[in-house]
This record gives structure tokens, sequence and C-alpha cells, in this order.
């Protein structure tokens, strides 16, 4: 935790909040009990299903119809899991991943590129979508009771994010 050591106000220290994992297939059956299979295989939790949101008749697809399994991986696991990400994208960003609120999202073609993964012919291969959400200290404020704003100087910004993926995890951002 080098930048944890640089930064003397500990209210503007950058963590991992979460790290969300998506694999969409687009219809119900087996292929979404095989992606339930490879997200339960790679990070170790137990899946679950999300519905469509939408019909959309020329794909078949109806309304609340389950297309998509998903997990949430917060504290070590999710920071051990974001290690296993980086590696697996060679260690490079887009600048185009990050979003202006701090977060980053990255996509992986092939989950048997993610380092310690087998190749299972039961499951096959499939693609997935990793978020990561960064947070500072005080941002619950924004959820409890009487809620409040995060103030415009404690928001992480595109360029806090990336610095924070830079000093962090040593993340080359192109």
């Amino acid at each position: 935790m080098s930048q944890q050591l640089e930064i003397s106000n500990r209210m503007k220290r950058i963590s991992v909040d979460k790290v969300v994992v998506n694999i969409a297939v687009g219809k119900s059956g087996e292929p979404l009990e095989r992606a339930k299979r490879a997200l339960q295989e790679i990070t170790g939790q137990l899946p679950s299903a999300r519905g469509a949101k939408k019909n959309y008749r020329d794909f078949g697809i109806h309304k609340g119809e389950p297309i998509a399994a998903i997990v949430t991986l917060r504290r070590e696991i999710a920071q051990e899991f974001l290690k296993k990400i980086i590696a697996a994208k060679a260690n490079t960003f887009l600048a185009s991943s990050f979003d202006n609120m701090g977060n980053i999202s990255v996509g992986i073609h092939e989950h048997i590129d993610i380092p310690g993964t087998k190749y299972n012919p039961e499951i096959g291969i499939v693609g997935m979508n990793v978020s990561v959400a960064l947070l500072r200290p005080g941002y619950r404020i924004a959820r409890k009771r009487n809620k409040g704003k995060v103030g415009k100087n404690h928001r992480i910004t595109k360029d806090d994010s990336i610095a924070f993926f830079q000093k962090e995890y040593g993340v080359v951002v192109s």
C-alpha cells in the first residue's frame, strides 16, 4: 500500500470497494448454467442470475428471463482477483476504460486467459466483463438516512483512478 503512505490526509486515500464480474450469455438454460459454473470456478463465489430488463423479440428474450450471471467480490478476495485480471490484461489498460467517476471496466475475451484457470470442456470458453469500483472514506454519507452530498473535491476523478492503478498495481495506461 505505497500510496496510502504517501497521502497524509487519510480521508483522501483511495481503495478498491468492489469488483463485479458479469457473464452475459443472452439466453437461459444450459448456456447460463455453464456461465454460472465458470464464474464459480474462477471466483470461488456463488453467482446469481440476472434477468432481462426488456423484451427483445428478435432474439427471443422476454422481460425477466435470466440471461446473465454475476458475482460481486469485496475486500481481500476482490484485490486478489483484480491482480489476476491485471495479469490477464498484460498490465495494460486503455484510458477509455476509466469513467469520470473513477471506476474502470474491462473485458476478458476468454476466461482461460486469467492466471490459474484451466480449460474445462464441460464449460467451454466464455468471455466476461469486469468492473472495479473505487472509493474514499466518507462515501457512505450519500447512502445514510439523512442523505448528504459527496463534495466535489472528495470525488474520485479519472486522473485519480489512473494514478491509483499505476502506483498500486503497476498498470500501464495507454
